[in-house]
């Protein structure tokens, strides 16, 4: 008994030593967080490097379990409350006129991505089974606007390309669950049905439910907020805590019911901020704000155990994989979904390039080892190295090539004012387009 109770207390004291580590770390950015933001140090960066480093330096800070279901479930939350945020603020009667590239992006892009994938996959892999090679290719699909944010919040980039940029980052990561799903079925052999079914009913379920569980969350949330504040009932800050209630509600509605909680999530943000009649970057903030506090210990625990869990696993094939995904895996579905479009090569490859992946491959990683599945090693690794190249390319490469790219721009355009690139679109408004509190 005794024993026992001094295991259960060295394993509180441990957790509570990580947790403190990570807060520390989360307050050493915040302080800095202007500057390295500016010359392309992202968030992700920043913590992936110091999980890393803290671990190599002092193995016992960072005692985190990757088999725990709480780094499961925070990541996911992350995500989902993320997803939320950036659907409440776009506006839907402006962008319905305007969903010509992302549903490009979306419709024929997503898909190419998961085939081109698996092309080079049983490539690079020849001796790994078809179904984890799929597995692979679904988990890598998803892009992640965060890990390049520049890119979608620099107002040198064309409205267009970052409004096909951050609604292909919003939408694809709940669009690729079916797929990711029945892979992970495939891959651990526990289909019942076949794949053509198993992927039509996997779908519609995550989709369906997830659309109504969102809808559900979204329209509520909005009307109380409506009338709330229309009869100047709701205090400021339960104006904050109310998007943050319905987007929880939404992913755990969704769960519930068997559908997908980042589809209700992304759903119930553009059916709340479109009903509640609020300002979606005013009434949304601490709900991202929570969101990013929830990816920054992510993104530590990934830079502590994913990478050093990784390490001793990466071989030649694993790398080569991780760079063909993201550049011709990405690129060419990319340059194939504008063809006959008249967009230029350098937007094509501008978009091309950047479709980082980030947190919701990595949410998919951890619901894999969750299951388990077969050839786990080299899936696993082969998600840990492409995430890690693409928060450190992504984020150093993004301030250089915003300005490559306006400088091509401003050139092609005022010889060519008609070009695609330079069409109107409707942005969100983001929260980094406030000023700073402690600006003068």
């Amino acid at each position: 008994m005794g024993r026992h109770g001094g295991e259960a207390r060295d394993r509180e004291q441990d957790r509570m030593v990580a947790a403190a580590t990570i807060l520390a770390i989360i307050l050493v950015w915040s302080a800095v967080s202007g500057p390295l933001d500016r010359h392309g140090i992202t968030s992700a960066l920043f913590f992936t490097a110091a999980g890393l480093i803290v671990t190599t330096l002092a193995p016992g800070l960072l005692d985190i379990a990757l088999e725990s279901a709480v780094v499961e479930r925070v990541a996911e939350v992350a995500l989902a409350l993320l997803l939320f945020s950036d659907a409440a603020r776009l506006d839907l009667h402006a962008l319905r006129h305007e969903l010509g590239w992302p549903s490009r992006l979306l419709l024929i892009g997503l898909p190419l991505t998961m085939l081109a994938g698996v092309a080079v996959g049983t490539l690079v892999f020849p001796s790994v089974a078809l179904a984890s090679v799929f597995l692979l290719s679904t988990m890598l699909a998803p892009t992640d606007a965060a890990l390049g944010q520049k890119v979608v919040s620099d107002t040198a980039v064309p409205a267009r390309v970052r409004q096909a940029l951050d609604v292909e980052s919003g939408l694809n990561d709940g669009l690729a669950v079916p797929f990711f799903l029945v892979a992970l079925e495939v891959a651990n052999a526990e289909l019942e049905t076949g794949l053509t079914w198993a992927v039509a009913s996997n779908m519609a379920a995550q989709i369906g439910w997830g659309l109504t569980a969102g809808l559900a969350a979204g329209i509520l949330g909005g009307l109380l907020l409506r009338a709330g504040n229309k009869r100047t009932w709701v205090s400021s800050e339960w104006r904050q805590i109310m998007p943050l209630g319905v987007a929880l509600l939404a992913y755990t509605v969704a769960l519930m019911l068997g559908g997908s909680g980042f589809i209700a999530a992304f759903v119930g943000g553009m059916a709340f901020g479109s009903v509640s009649g609020a300002p979606g970057s005013i009434v949304t903030l601490f709900t991202e704000e929570t969101g990013g506090f929830l990816a920054a210990a992510t993104w530590i625990g990934f830079g502590a155990l994913a990478l050093t869990v990784a390490i001793p696993h990466i071989t030649w094939q694993v790398f080569l994989y991780a760079a063909l995904s993201l550049t011709l895996v990405r690129m060419v579905p990319v340059a194939i979904a504008f063809a006959g479009r008249r967009v230029s090569r350098p937007t094509v490859a501008f978009i091309g390039w950047f479709g980082p992946r980030g947190l919701a491959s990595l949410v998919f990683a951890l619901l894999a080892f969750e299951r388990g599945v077969p050839e786990g090693e080299v899936v696993l690794t082969t998600v840990a190295v492409t995430v890690a190249l693409s928060v450190g390319l992504h984020g150093l490469t993004s301030v250089p090539l915003v300005a490559a790219y306006h400088r091509w721009y401003a050139a092609h355009t005022s010889g060519y004012p008609a070009a695609a690139e330079a069409a109107s679109a409707t942005m969100p408004r983001r929260r980094r387009q406030f000023p700073d509190a402690g600006a003068t």
